[in-house]
């Protein structure tokens, strides 16, 4: 074990939604602690983005762009990861949507259908190529990005908020069954964070302030704020920490706001 239990050298990272957000500051802190990291989204421009500025910085980075509600492209990227590098140490499972928000009665079938497919299938199946790959060469880890939402549905945010309470549920079914193959996987609940995915809620005058006014904290989040949980999640410190749904919300959930 590494004197400096947060030390990623040599370790190769792939981050979907990376491109802007939480996804963003996760891959720009693991790349400063030493790991390569392909930065993922679905379109091009804005991985290639991403990856220029952590080259920049001084850090290793490649842009790979993916839509992970789709198995052939998922497929494809995992095939390019096993011939360039024949591993892959760290998956975070960043990218999501939430094309609706209003009353739940009034949700669009394909809403639903988008939310499913990007956020529980395409988590389900980014863990089942990244674990096959973590089981060949000895372990690795996995992390999760869900929402407190899993805990309590937010208002508005009904199929969203049933999509990350399953999110919860697949980290711990991984957790379980791949822990035998020295494969860690946890999540990460992130509270009310300022990013462009959560732009309906900072949009909403009333009801940010009635999320601010729940906050023991009395704010919101910055993306990089998240990052350092996920940093934890992912390097040595947390090597007997498996299954585990951490909250960062600002004392929300803790403290009986929701």
């Amino acid at each position: 074990m590494s004197n400096n239990l947060f030390d990623l050298t040599g370790k190769i990272a792939l981050v979907t939604g990376a491109s802007r957000g939480i996804g963003a500051a996760i891959a720009k802190l693991l790349a400063q602690q030493g790991a390569h990291v392909l930065v993922s989204s679905r379109k091009i421009e804005g991985c290639r983005a991403k990856a220029d500025h952590i080259v920049q910085a001084g850090g290793r980075a490649d842009p790979v762009p993916c839509h992970i509600g789709n198995l052939d492209e998922i497929q494809h990227v995992f095939a390019g990861i096993r011939e360039r590098f024949g591993r892959l140490d760290i998956l975070v499972n960043n990218a999501a949507t939430n094309p609706y928000f209003g009353h739940i009665l009034d949700t669009d079938p394909s809403a639903v259908d988008k939310t499913i497919e990007v956020n529980i299938r395409g988590y389900f199946f980014m863990s089942v190529e990244a674990g096959r790959l973590m089981r060949q060469q000895g372990g690795g880890a996995i992390v999760n990005i869900a929402s407190i939402n899993a805990l309590q549905p937010g208002v508005g945010q009904g199929i969203y908020s049933i999509t990350k309470a399953a999110v919860v549920n697949m980290t711990k079914a991984f957790a379980k069954e791949c822990a035998q193959f020295n494969i860690r996987v946890n999540a990460l609940l992130p509270g009310l964070t300022k990013t462009k995915f959560a732009g309906a809620l900072f949009s909403h005058e009333e009801v940010y302030k009635a999320a601010i006014d729940h906050i023991p904290m009395h704010r919101h989040a910055e993306p990089e704020e998240m990052a350092g949980t996920v940093l934890y999640l992912v390097s040595e410190a947390s090597s007997y920490t498996t299954g585990e749904c951490v909250v960062v919300d600002g004392g929300l959930t803790s403290c009986g706001g929701i």
